[in-house]
């Protein structure tokens, strides 16, 4: 039997993605911080945006580029499956920290939630 979501395509476009610096900058001095043992949060409530959009940091700390890759791909795929869940007119920033090399999918996927919950960027429906 197939679940709900099953059936559907959900993509994470790249105009849902925060690509440049100055983005990135304008969420840490503008919007607020979350932190978790495995990841942060930043979260900027942008007036007139109608989509939420997201950017992923992996620093050099985390490992090498082979680690950081697969933390990434594991981040947009959470955020990617979870997309419908997250509220209209927000800009996200999602840092790993060293910690989230070691973890499991489930467990990074239980963090951001937790802290996307906090951070009030997921509807409750």
């Amino acid at each position: 039997m197939k679940s709900e979501t099953e059936g559907r395509r959900y993509r994470l476009p790249a105009k849902r993605r925060l690509k440049l610096a100055r983005e990135f900058e304008r969420v840490r001095n503008e919007g607020h911080t979350l932190r978790g043992s495995l990841l942060t949060l930043g979260a900027l409530h942008v007036p007139g945006e109608k989509n939420f959009r997201v950017g992923f940091v992996t620093s050099r700390r985390i490992g090498a580029a082979v680690i950081r890759n697969r933390v990434r791909r594991r981040l947009r795929e959470i955020v990617r499956r979870r997309q419908h869940e997250v509220v209209e007119g927000v800009w996200l920033v999602v840092v790993a920290r060293p910690p989230a090399a070691a973890a499991t999918s489930a467990t990074l996927e239980k963090e951001w939630l937790r802290l996307a919950r906090r951070a009030g960027v997921i509807s409750d429906e």
